[in-house]
């Protein structure tokens, strides 16, 4: 596969797992998962992460995904690339995946005294890609595989850091974020 069918693969195959954050800020509000318990005097994951939010971010993904299935012929004809239709299990795990890699890192944040939007590089760049990828690959084993090749999770590691810090950067000019990261 060559550097562009690496690139367009990558980023066609973390879709799913990249807009349930996305569409949870949109979505968000409502009763925090941790129900507003604590570990050692600080919350365990904060107002930021609420059963709606989660629920919104995981159906936009899976939704998403479904439609790129039906997509993904047309568009690879028109891109000249051969891409890959998700497996029913990668169609929840991706999002189910950055949604539960996105609250872990919430619970690693408040364990290290963070507050609710502070900032924690790396982590916040990549937190939601581990939960999916790791996720994707126990729940849809032989479609993982095939999809995510050393090449394209090498692409996946070192396009989605800036992909994330711009699309916040948007979200937070927009007024839909407090913070640009």
């Amino acid at each position: 596969m060559d550097l562009y069918a690496v690139v367009v693969t990558a980023l066609w195959a973390m879709v799913p797992a990249y807009v349930p954050n996305n569409a949870a800020v949109l979505a968000g509000g409502g009763r925090p998962i941790d129900g507003r318990r604590e570990l050692g005097g600080r919350r365990l994951l904060g107002d930021g992460k609420t059963w709606r939010g989660t629920a919104a971010g995981v159906a936009a993904g899976a939704v998403l995904a479904l439609g790129m299935n039906r997509a993904a012929t047309p568009i690879g004809e028109a891109l000249a690339v051969d891409l890959p239709e998700f497996a029913a299990a990668a169609v929840l795990a991706l999002p189910v995946g950055a949604m539960l890699g996105d609250i872990g890192a919430s619970f690693l944040k408040r364990r290290a005294g963070r507050e609710r939007g502070a900032p924690f590089p790396g982590l916040d760049q990549l937190d939601f890609v581990v939960g999916a990828v790791a996720l994707a690959a126990v729940a849809a084993s032989g479609w993982f595989g095939d999809v995510f090749t050393v090449p394209v999770l090498a692409t996946v590691l070192a396009v989605t850091p800036v992909l994330h810090i711009g699309m916040n950067g948007l979200a937070y000019l927009a007024g839909l974020k407090d913070e640009p990261w």
